[in-house]
């Protein structure tokens, strides 16, 4: 297995994955500690921020574009745009802060219900910072129930140690890739059909084609 790079289309899929919650839940880091190895102080993400990691599960090559956004009330007017066309939410709370889990099912769950346009997407409840296990302010079993409720995945990670973190993205691709609407959807396959509808479709000089 090579490096991951190579030319922007070697993928199989590509997947758009919102990382909602309230502020300070540690979206970004739970990002960060995806996408690198380390996970420095971060400062507050101010409106939206996406990164873009390709990995290769269940034998398919992904591309996922994950958003990241502010929580904040003021970043309100984004939202639409935000939520569309995403295959998976990611809704995550912190376990050391009751009113961000509660706030799931108060504010972002109602959210979903009004900005998702994908009405198979897969979504997936995630408690943070278990590393601080004597703070926690939120139950296991607690997290479970709601995450039922709502028909969401769950999962349990620390940004901080890295634990589940990869499992999260990885659960929640593969649970992508049994829903063949949201598959069809984000196939590089469709895309390049809708390219050779144009007679002559010249790749862009800045695509290359020493990689």
């Amino acid at each position: 297995m090579g490096s991951s790079s190579g030319h922007a289309n070697s993928y199989d899929y590509s997947f758009k994955i919102l990382l909602i919650g309230d502020s300070g839940v540690g979206k970004s880091s739970l990002l960060v500690s995806f996408i690198s190895n380390s996970v420095d102080d971060l400062s507050p993400t101010i409106g939206v921020d996406f990164k873009i990691k390709q990995l290769t599960i269940g034998g398919k090559r992904l591309k996922l574009t994950i958003w990241d956004t502010a929580g904040q009330e003021r970043f309100r007017t984004l939202t639409s745009s935000y939520y569309r066309g995403a295959q998976g939410i990611i809704l995550v709370y912190d376990v050391t802060r009751r009113e961000t889990f509660t706030n799931l099912s108060d504010v972002w769950a109602k959210e979903i219900e009004l900005y998702s346009t994908n009405q198979g997407c897969i979504k997936m409840l995630v408690g943070n910072k278990v590393d601080k296990e004597t703070e926690r302010a939120v139950t296991k079993e607690e997290g479970m129930a709601l995450a039922q409720e709502y028909g969401c995945l769950f999962l349990e990670c620390s940004a901080k140690t890295r634990e589940n973190i990869e499992k999260c993205f990885e659960e929640l691709a593969l649970k992508i890739m049994e829903v063949p609407s949201l598959l069809e959807e984000g196939s590089t396959i469709v895309k390049r059909n809708i390219l050779k509808q144009k007679p002559e479709y010249q790749a862009p000089p800045s695509s290359g084609c020493c990689s």
